[in-house]
């Protein structure tokens, strides 16, 4: 994987304050470790736009239109990092984001939301159902900026649903009509769903939560995508000061996190 300078990132744990939001617009109704959402202009979510930046600038110059987020064990944290990255990317108010919940056996883009009716329509109903365009499905937060695809209803055999060849006309479709897709995907190591998803994505990050995810847990789910497809890692959970959670987010392979010592935080859950 080609190399780049390490990036420090920081997230949220705990309630911020949150930004006064207009009556009616739903933003008041979102889980507060949505800083990028209802903090924007706070400390951490200035990190999460260091996060898209660094997605924005390759150094090997290549897209990242559709980014999954994925974890090697579950509750890492990939669920909040990936709606923050979305919301993050969606601050440009020019820019056209679209945040899709592809995990169809715990979904919870929905919930962190505020979403009325989480489990309605959603990516599910649109595989199963042909006629079912995207535009058909997807849900507009226009506060936020976003267009959200949620799981929709959750199927008996979710890995058949996704290996159905309808996944990547859909994401195709995306490609047109949007400029970033953030993917929130299931942990790769107990579930063999993402590996699916990863064939119609650009690259992965993948979540690890400092202290907590086994070392070989994460060589092992690195190990289960071509080293190209995976973009970097977000560590979340680093204590550093009794009022922050930080993260730490950098390209290659888990070796580039050797030698920095960190103490353990609470962190969200999936």
């Amino acid at each position: 994987m080609g190399g780049s300078t390490d990036v420090e990132t920081r997230a949220p744990v705990g309630c911020l304050p949150r930004s006064p939001a207009a009556p009616g617009t739903g933003v008041e109704r979102l889980d507060p470790h949505l800083v990028s959402l209802v903090a924007p202009a706070s400390f951490e979510a200035e990190h999460y736009r260091t996060l898209r930046a660094r997605l924005e600038s390759r150094p090997d110059g290549t897209s990242t239109q559709i980014l999954a987020v994925t974890s090697a064990a579950v509750a890492d944290g990939k669920t909040t990092t990936a709606i923050n990255l979305a919301g993050a990317l969606a601050q440009a108010r020019e820019a056209r984001v679209l945040l899709i919940d592809a995990d169809l056996r715990r979904p919870s883009v929905g919930p962190l939301l505020g979403m009325d009716d989480p489990r309605g329509a959603g990516l599910s109903d649109a595989i199963l159902d042909p006629g079912r365009s995207l535009s058909s499905v997807v849900r507009q937060r226009p506060a936020l900026n976003l267009t959200v695809l949620t799981a929709g209803r959750l199927p008996p055999a979710p890995y058949e649903v996704l290996k159905a060849p309808r996944l990547g006309a859909l994401f195709e479709e995306a490609r047109r009509l949007f400029d970033h897709i953030v993917v929130d995907t299931p942990p790769v190591i107990p579930v063999p769903d993402c590996r699916l998803i990863a064939r119609w994505v650009d690259g992965l990050l993948m979540v690890v939560a400092a202290h907590r995810t086994p070392r070989r847990l994460v060589e092992e789910g690195l190990g289960l995508f071509e080293p190209a497809r995976v973009l970097g890692l977000v560590f979340n959970g680093d204590r550093r000061a009794s009022s922050g959670y930080y993260g730490y987010y950098a390209y290659g392979r888990p070796e580039r996190a050797r030698g920095r010592p960190r103490a353990g935080a609470p962190e969200r859950a999936d």
